[in-house]
């Protein structure tokens, strides 16, 4: 295919020798030029679950053949439930019975769920791997996949074993979208429409005139979001790689998202599912603490319910709800000395970082669970 008709979008994320550019394009998976000029390796290592492999599997072996003499696939159980110690075992099992050496390219193929396995493994593997980003949902191309938190889950909390490690690309082939479940994408959404309240409210304006656009999955409608959303979380990314602080504001909703997934037990809930509810609290926690007024909550909370998301949290012990999340919040990895800090909405299209009262808290759960 010529040099002319191979376009795709292209967002870069400076971050000095561990730069890297994300793909956005239509069809990008089948076309050998998506792939030239990784890492040199004579091995590549195809990461997916039982649910992708079908579909895009053989497609991404074709055409990442003219690149690598060996390619091997792991094929992991589908879920956030198997992200484990048990299932990351598996690759590691894979990479040391094909003989793996340190140049070996790992591509993860699927969500967010094998994007951060995988990538955890590509940083722990001989201490350290190239690895490519292949996302394959929506939530996972215009959020895991890019910036390079890699991690697995504990039963007491999500996400908590992990490490900051760069891809050394990341491809969005908009075409995988399209054999996205209704709710899986709806999922995606969330991830969409926190960027809008933290960082760019015209974005949010464009996603309330585009969300049924973007519901039927039109194309440029998605293209548009996936984009404008790796464009923000990039900047965000650039300036704090490791979330010493400007980061966090990227976890608006997970505080709240993260205790009902915890709590519920992993995969009861999607993600997208819990961060979407997970908005709904922490807006109405910025209005309790003087940040924003009521009518901004309303019309979150109605953009979030028209994604087809959960706007009310579920309640995992009718005998002390609030307690229940407080005690998996204490957990979160933005926690500092027990104390529980939120991502909280400054002002339309600004967020910070602040602590607030258990009692306060404890109101906003009361108010906002089923």
């Amino acid at each position: 295919m010529s040099e002319q008709t191979f376009t795709f979008e292209q967002v870069a994320i400076s971050l000095d020798d561990r730069s890297y550019d994300i793909h956005i394009g239509q069809g990008l998976l089948s076309r050998a030029e998506t792939w030239a000029h990784l890492p040199k390796a004579q091995t590549a290592v195809i990461v997916t679950n039982e649910t992708i492999a079908p579909l895009y599997e053989a497609t991404l072996r074709r055409a990442i053949a003219t690149h690598f003499k060996q390619i091997e696939t792991v094929v992991l159980p589908d879920g956030e439930a198997h992200k484990d110690w048990q299932t990351l075992q598996l690759i590691f099992d894979a990479l040391l019975s094909k003989g793996c050496d340190r140049k070996t390219v790992l591509l993860a193929l699927g969500g967010g769920v094998i994007g951060d396995m995988t990538g955890f493994a590509a940083a722990s593997y001989m201490r350290g791997v190239p690895f490519v980003q292949v996302p394959t949902t929506l939530l996972s191309q215009v959020d895991s996949s890019v910036g390079g938190k890699t991690a697995i889950n504990h039963p007491l909390g999500k996400n908590m074993i992990g490490a900051f490690y760069q891809p050394v690309r990341v491809v969005c082939d908009l075409n995988t979208l399209a054999t996205l479940p209704p709710r899986e994408l709806s999922a995606g959404l969330a991830e969409v429409i926190k960027y809008g309240p933290i960082a760019d409210m015209a974005f949010l304006q464009w996603i309330e005139a585009h969300i049924d656009d973007l519901m039927r999955q039109d194309p440029q409608a998605l293209a548009h979001a996936v984009k404008r959303s790796c464009e923000i979380k990039a900047e965000v990314v650039g300036q704090d790689e490791r979330e010493a602080g400007l980061r966090a504001i990227l976890n608006f909703g997970h505080t709240f998202g993260h205790a009902i997934e915890a709590g519920l037990g992993f995969g009861v809930w999607l993600h997208g599912e819990a961060v979407g509810c997970g908005m709904v609290m922490a807006a109405e926690l910025s209005c309790r603490l003087g940040r924003v007024d009521a009518a901004f909550v309303a019309r979150l909370r109605a953009l979030i319910e028209r994604a087809g998301l959960p706007v009310r949290g579920p309640v995992i012990d009718a005998s002390d709800n609030a307690g229940h999340y407080l005690a998996h919040m204490r957990l979160d990895k933005k926690a500092i000395a027990g104390d529980i800090q939120f991502v909280v909405i400054d002002g339309p299209g600004k967020a910070t970082v602040c602590g607030a009262p258990d009692a306060l808290v404890r109101a906003v759960i009361d108010d906002c669970c089923a």
